[in-house]
């Protein structure tokens, strides 16, 4: 890892993802954050609420007596522009999705007849507001501050946040059977998903806006697939990443096997440096910029040792390799590994284990024992049996109940082994994103 870049946790997960911030706005002389907070998952169903804070700068207090006028759009149609009050600088409207107008239900008052809610008639807005997931732009201005008629001009400024929505789709791998798909978006809606088993490559496309307005302040672009652990045939070590054709860094293309028990989940993560240089390669070509991100994900046999897990925790990282690379039925293979301080990356000593190996959720091997010095090694041969979907498990690790897995599959027509490291190590960047902390290597 060369570079660890930290973003504000709110935005970690893609453009606006649940808030996004607005700083220095300059309203006669004194600077204010306007921060625009929603939901992070889009359901129809129930009520979702908006809420737009301001505070001051230097003084990190809210401020009073704002009136903004705050216009929501989506896919260019306006929703919504209007007037809202907040006499104590956070505003909360709560919006209820039915069919028909939207409507504005509240208080009216003031010179601009701005909308406020109390506790006897809450602020809410009914119909159509967010009926999809996708990406949603608020235009903002601040009319008023610090007095109900003290007059501002704050010019217009922009918030783009989006309602994750996860999709389904059913595709058929190489023997004509049905594999179910999930694509979860945290930037726009994804379409065109497909599945090509002879290419062993998923695709999909997503609108995007390449004009400098909108990448200025796009932290990140962050696409999710989801399919079955046992699906052995794109269960792969590794996959390149493209998007428009053009190779994407390695850092970009994340496996995670430990968020769900069940799913693999390969994350596209696009940091704005990364968007750039898409940019800058697609303008190479001197071909018109698209209005879209067409993703490929295409499965790659390649294996770098170690492999890197932790646990759940954080607190013990494992590293994991094994000789000879290519496992043969009937051949005795050595799983070397070295269990790490998960904060340091140390090795550490005297550190009790049990190492599990299960096919089918069915345990194949079980051996315990103290790393002296942090690594150490076990041994296995597997039988000819032996193939498919397999996870090595690292069991209370240092008697603490913590453990850890890595997976891989026994290909029997190549007598061989393709390694898949179950995302333990890339989990825990990812669960980190979630944190705000990226963890960027270069070219």
């Amino acid at each position: 890892m060369a570079a660890a870049v930290l973003f504000p946790a709110g935005v970690a997960y893609g453009h606006g993802f649940g808030v996004d911030t607005i700083q220095s706005v300059d309203l006669q002389e004194r600077d204010v954050t306007i921060s625009v907070e929603l939901p992070e998952d889009f359901e129809q169903a129930g009520s979702k609420q908006i809420t737009v804070t301001a505070t001051d700068d230097d003084t990190g207090d809210a401020v009073s007596n704002i009136t903004y006028v705050i216009g929501l759009s989506r896919a260019g149609e306006t929703i919504f522009r209007e007037h809202f009050f907040a006499a104590d600088g956070i505003l909360n409207i709560d919006t209820v999705h039915s069919d028909g107008q939207v409507r504005i239900h509240g208080s009216q008052d003031g010179p601009l007849g701005a909308w406020y809610g109390t506790e006897s008639v809450p602020l809410e807005i009914t119909g159509p507001v967010f009926s999809s997931g996708g990406l949603y732009t608020f235009e903002i201005e601040v009319k008023t501050v610090d007095e109900p008629a003290r007059m501002v001009d704050s010019g217009v400024y922009f918030a783009d946040l989006t309602l994750v929505d996860t999709v389904e789709f059913i595709e058929q791998d190489s023997g004509g059977e049905d594999v179910k798909f999930q694509l979860k978006s945290y930037f726009d809606n994804a379409s065109s998903f497909e599945y090509d088993p002879a290419k062993r490559q998923v695709s999909f496309e997503m609108p995007f806006d390449w004009s400098e307005k909108r990448m200025s302040h796009i932290p990140v672009v962050h696409e999710e697939i989801h399919f079955p652990k046992e699906f052995a045939e794109f269960l792969y070590p590794s996959y390149v990443g493209k998007v428009n054709g053009i190779d994407l860094f390695k850092a970009s293309v994340q496996i995670d096997d430990y968020t769900e028990d069940d799913e693999r989940i390969v994350h596209f993560v696009l940091l704005q440096d990364h968007i750039r240089y898409l940019k800058n390669q697609q303008k190479a070509a001197e071909e018109p910029l698209p209005d879209y991100m067409r993703f490929t994900l295409s499965a790659s046999e390649e294996i770098k040792f170690p492999l890197t897990a932790f646990t759940r925790s954080e607190d013990f990282q494992v590293d994991l390799s094994w000789d000879p690379v290519e496992i043969e039925p009937g051949q005795r293979t050595n799983f070397i590994f070295t269990i790490r301080d998960g904060a340091t990356g140390e090795p550490m000593r005297n550190s009790d284990y049990t190492l599990v190996i299960l096919q089918n959720g069915q345990e194949i091997h079980r051996a315990s024992g103290q790393a002296q010095v942090g690594g150490d090694f076990e041994s296995y041969e597997f039988a000819e049996g032996q193939t498919g979907p397999t996870i090595i498990r690292f069991e209370n690790i240092r008697n603490t109940g913590q453990e850890t897995e890595f997976g891989f599959v026994v290909v029997p027509e190549f007598g061989a082994i393709a390694a898949v490291v179950l995302a333990a190590g890339m989990a825990a960047v990812i669960l980190g994103s979630r944190r705000g902390l990226f963890n960027t290597p270069s070219l």
